[in-house]
């Protein structure tokens, strides 16, 4: 209930920063969702947006509450997106991706002019690391990509469902989730030798796309770092 109530204050805090006439960016996730619940409840008081989401969960949210969601393909650009992580340290290194939308997340990001994280205190570490880091990967040959990331020392399981079915993206592909034994010193590092092996799409890794980031508390109060 205490982590909810950050979750909460973050997403109350974040609304309060889109103006009128513009396109919101909606990342995915239990903190994203707070976000959007009081980005339906300022527009039905007024403010005027259009919004682009990075998944079919977020976008049936934003629809539900009348929110009119764009097709990407269909904007010049994002005027602020606003997402969650899964882990942030003090140089706003993340790990993202634990609702499987990381890829395009960091679509969003690297087409939106401003990009705030909100977390709740929880999610704010010393060293990312001790999340899983998710890993896209291509269907096709997944098994011989996943072979050659434990050949480089990674070790992890294929995300699955509920019901043991293999976890497949809204981009068609399969998840592997790395564990790390240890907090990442040098998580760029890591992310340059995964990112090169043919099938991987992409990872959970997110670095320098945070501006603002607005940790949320369980007293409902709020710190925003620049």
């Amino acid at each position: 209930m205490a982590i909810q109530e950050g979750k909460k204050a973050a997403g109350r805090k974040a609304a309060e920063l889109i103006q009128n006439g513009q396109i919101v960016g909606l990342g995915t996730g239990s903190t994203a969702a707070c976000f959007i619940d009081n980005l339906i409840l300022r527009c039905k008081q007024g403010l005027q947006i259009e919004a682009v989401a990075s998944s079919s969960a977020s976008a049936e949210q934003a629809r539900r509450g009348q929110l009119k969601i764009l097709d990407i393909n269909e904007v010049s650009h994002i005027d602020i997106t606003v997402d969650g992580a899964d882990e942030i340290d003090a140089k706003k290194r993340m790990v993202k991706g634990g609702g499987g939308a990381h890829v395009r997340e960091k679509i969003l990001a690297s087409y939106s002019r401003e990009v705030v994280i909100i977390v709740d205190e929880t999610k704010v570490v010393d060293a990312i690391g001790h999340a899983k880091v998710p890993v896209e990967i291509l269907r096709y040959g997944s098994l011989a990509t996943g072979k050659k990331l434990e050949e480089l020392g990674y070790r992890g399981h294929w995300r699955k469902n509920k019901d043991n079915s293999l976890f497949i993206t809204e981009n068609g592909n399969c998840l592997f989730d790395i564990a790390f034994s240890s907090p990442l010193l040098s998580p760029e590092k890591d992310h340059e030798k995964i990112i090169h092996i043919p099938g991987v799409i992409d990872t959970g890794f997110f670095f320098g796309y945070a501006g603002r980031v607005i940790i949320g508390y369980s007293d409902g109060s709020t710190k925003t770092l620049q």
